[in-house]
């Protein structure tokens, strides 16, 4: 089953497999569903025409989306490199508790071929691929899309609490295009691909498999939940496996292409705030 959001002439409205669903089916409502009983719920709905409206990210204004850090050797060993203090990442990759940082509320996520962002004040801004899970009130897994964790890595080098300006601004989420509906054990050797293309040249391109994860998705999910309750349900990015070099760095016009497994989520880099229709 697959979830997607589009922007009708009567406001934002879910479709199922390309169907509009009914008009009061909410993404928190769904989340409140039991994993077991949510696709039967769903098969019991009525469904319209196919949409015409644009497609718009899947998530609602009061979605909350959470991302996990450090969770690839790859990532480690990049924030390693470009850190002035190395040891905090190795420390984390090994360490019993993970990296978790909140990184947007939905009404500041960008959905397939919407505009992503660079910060004026970084010189080294990079696309991060990223499974991101979706999650229910529950804490169970029930689904996933493909994400964007947009980062500017030179300011996170310079030190490790500069992490929120780093990772949170105007147009660095991106999710899309849809969420596919899936149990836990589906995710965890899907192939991810992330290119960036300038004036129609491919400058950067990179591969991983979510299979190359230090930490499971159980185990995440888990530590997010521990003090935390999310009543509408929780979208959990799971960290990245492709890094960019220092001599790549994300340019205003330049196409960024993230697929993993069957989802594929592009994006330009814009000049100025995207946001995310209510």
């Amino acid at each position: 089953m697959y979830l997607t959001r589009h922007l009708c002439a009567e406001g934002p409205r879910w479709a199922l497999n390309q169907r509009l669903l009914p008009a009061h089916v909410t993404l928190a409502t769904l989340l409140q569903i039991p994993r077991s009983s949510l696709e039967g719920y769903l098969r019991g709905c009525p469904c319209g025409d196919a949409p015409s409206g644009p497609l718009i990210a899947p998530v609602e204004a009061s979605s909350d989306i959470w991302a996990a850090g450090v969770t690839y050797l790859r990532s480690r060993d990049a924030r390693e490199a470009e850190s002035e203090t190395r040891d905090v990442y190795a420390k984390v990759y090994d360490a019993p508790r993970p990296e978790i940082f909140w990184k947007a509320t939905g009404w500041r996520v960008v959905g397939h071929q919407m505009p992503i962002r660079v910060r004026a004040d970084s010189q080294w801004n990079v696309p991060e691929p990223e499974l991101t899970l979706v999650v229910n009130a529950a804490l169970e897994i029930v689904g996933y899309c493909a994400g964007n964790d947009v980062s500017s890595r030179d300011i996170e080098g310079a030190n490790p609490l500069y992490l929120p300006q780093a990772k949170v601004y105007d147009g660095s989420c991106a999710l899309g295009p849809g969420i596919v509906l899936a149990g836990v054990d589906t995710l965890r050797d899907l192939p991810v691909r992330l290119t960036i293309a300038r004036d129609g040249s491919e400058v950067f391109a990179g591969d991983t498999s979510t299979s190359q994860m230090r930490r499971s998705f159980e185990e995440l999910v888990a530590c997010l939940g521990r003090e935390l309750a999310f009543p509408q349900g929780v979208f959990l990015m799971t960290g990245t496996g492709i890094v960019p070099p220092p001599a790549v760095s994300m340019r205003a016009g330049d196409h960024v292409c993230i697929t993993i497994g069957p989802l594929t989520l592009e994006n330009t880099v814009g000049s100025q705030p995207a946001r995310q229709e209510p």
